[in-house]
């Protein structure tokens, strides 16, 4: 190792809408070394996601909140350096929660998942097509939304890491896919080489309900919710009877959260259209399927090596980046998977 300092960025103050660096610290702390049992990953990629955000919050949600003075959770791909364990041998490559910062010990209790040790796949595939943003898209879309051939499928936050995995599956499983998201360039990148048969600009395509009727006008059969807020109000009065609506997140109050994690913005005023329109509307996690991953990951594989699954990373040059960064998901200036390069 010839770097001789651990470097971190800890988390000091609840972030007040979008992140900056004042609400992190900068520290260069020595490399911990492993004890009985344990390993040292040194951290190769970082990945930047919304549920980050999520984990600022002072409350709990799915995970403890992130702890005041600690080192910011964050998913890693990282390489094993330094080894007691058996199990995790030196020059591993690691998948888990291994933080913002160069090195991390990790222990037999932690989430550690040891990949393929082949030069020939690289390292960003772990986070652009497997790990949680493929078994996300995977099982959010065929397990929870169970799109059927034929089925009109909307998806917003179409151009992110999830949403485009998500709408090039709908074309796989023969769905019409029509995709939302915040740019021509975007639009352009999911209908002229992702495939999608239509794609809304939600910044221009004004009003949204109007954009979606006219790019779905026989109704919407299945929508998968990355964003919230004004888009699920607008798919609500065009659902189709018995639709399905699988929520992955709600992205647009994410930095608009109070302390008990209600958002401060406006949702939607047509709920009732879950009763009249029979609707299941239905929350997930990939912690839900960690025991199916490998179900995910071969098929997510083979669809990608037949070239009919793409995936697109977006890379930030150094950890000193990561807390800007951030926003980039909020903002809409990311291009595919956001992912520090340490």
């Amino acid at each position: 190792m010839a770097q001789m300092v651990n470097r971190q960025w800890r988390l000091v103050r609840r972030p007040d809408g979008l992140t900056t660096s004042s609400d992190f610290e900068w520290k260069e702390v020595p490399i911990p070394r492993p004890g009985p049992g344990e390993a040292l990953v040194q951290n190769r990629l970082l990945s930047l996601d919304p549920t980050n955000r999520i984990w600022m919050w002072p409350r709990d949600s799915y995970m403890p909140a992130q702890q005041l003075g600690e080192v910011m959770r964050g998913i890693c791909v990282g390489t094993v350096v330094e080894s007691n364990n058996p199990a995790l041998r030196v020059g591993t490559p690691v998948y888990g929660f291994f933080g913002w910062q160069d090195y991390a010990i990790v222990g037999s209790t932690d989430l550690v998942v040891p990949l393929p040790d082949d030069p020939s796949i690289p390292l960003t595939v772990h986070l652009g097509l497997f790990g949680h943003i493929g078994m996300t898209a995977y099982f959010g879309l065929l397990d929870v939304a169970k799109p059927r051939p034929g089925e009109t499928l909307v998806v917003s936050g179409a151009a992110g890491a999830v949403g485009s995995l998500v709408g090039q599956i709908g074309k796989i499983v023969g769905c019409r896919v029509i995709g939302v998201a915040g740019s021509d360039e975007k639009c352009e990148w999911l209908t002229q080489e992702l495939g999608f048969d239509g794609a809304i600009n939600y910044r221009t395509d004004r009003p949204l309900v109007d954009a979606l009727a006219q790019h779905c006008p026989h109704g919407i059969d299945v929508y998968f919710e990355n964003v919230g807020g004004e888009a699920l109000e607008a798919v609500l009065d065009l659902l189709n009877v018995r639709a399905r609506i699988a929520v992955c997140g709600m992205i647009s109050g994410y930095n608009n959260a109070d302390e008990r994690g209600h958002f401060n913005v406006v949702g939607p005023r047509n709920l009732v259209q879950l009763v009249i329109k029979r609707v299941r509307m239905e929350g997930f996690l990939c912690l839900d399927y960690l025991d199916r991953a490998a179900e995910a990951i071969q098929v997510l594989a083979k669809w990608h090596q037949e070239g009919r699954l793409k995936y697109r990373v977006h890379e930030i040059d150094g950890l000193k980046g990561a807390p800007e960064a951030m926003n980039m998901l909020f903002d809409g200036r990311n291009l595919g998977k956001l992912i520090v390069r340490m």
